[in-house]
């Protein structure tokens, strides 16, 4: 006698998913620390983001998370929101002839700083959402998570400004040398997106 087959729903782990990004933000924040930011060095930590990027993606496809656990939920996504942006507009720069070395590394290191300070409001997020916890009631978890998340907003935007304003330096610099192919061929037009 055999039994019919049934398809099982795959079971996603949101704390593990978590987890993952928190490992994965204080990865990326300790291989640009240790680097000197250039392209070899930092092609570990798009290595390290590229192995990770599958945490932010499993995290984004969860739909069956609860009211409140969506604010954790988000909070998480906006530390991979952070890495993106950094991972990714980093690159262009390492790229772009118009920084000198000595700022490509400052840029970096700008970038490190804020992705750090996201790993750790993201990691004290995981260690109040854990039942191992600090003795706080439900409502005083969520009011965290809310302020957290709200910061965490704030850095996410921070990122996105501190790239345009490093990305607009560069147009600056090719404008005044008439070599803006080099500059739109790694950043796309200048006048949508960092001005």
């Amino acid at each position: 006698m055999t039994l019919p087959a049934k398809a099982q729903m795959a079971v996603v782990d949101p704390t593990n998913l978590a987890q993952g990004i928190v490992n994965s933000a204080q990865q990326i924040t300790e291989a640009s620390a240790t680097s000197k930011n250039t392209s070899d060095n930092f092609k570990e930590t798009v290595k390290i983001y590229e192995q990770n990027k599958q945490y932010f993606d499993g995290l984004k496809s969860v739909n069956h998370l609860v009211k409140d656990a969506k604010k954790v939920q988000k909070t998480v996504l906006l530390v991979g929101e952070i890495s993106e942006i950094y991972v990714t507009n980093y690159q262009k720069i390492l790229e772009d002839k118009n920084f000198t070395e000595q700022e490509r590394s400052a840029i970096g290191n700008g970038y490190a700083i804020l992705l750090s300070e996201s790993s750790d409001l993201l990691a004290e997020v995981k260690a109040i959402i854990t039942k191992n916890g600090l003795s706080m009631s439900d409502a005083e978890r969520m009011a965290f998570i809310d302020q957290v998340y709200v910061i965490l907003k704030k850095h996410r935007d921070l990122v996105s400004y501190y790239t345009k304003k490093n990305i607009s330096i560069s147009f600056i610099r090719a404008k005044k040398t008439g070599d803006m192919q080099q500059v739109m061929s790694l950043y796309g037009n200048a006048d949508q997106k960092y001005w």
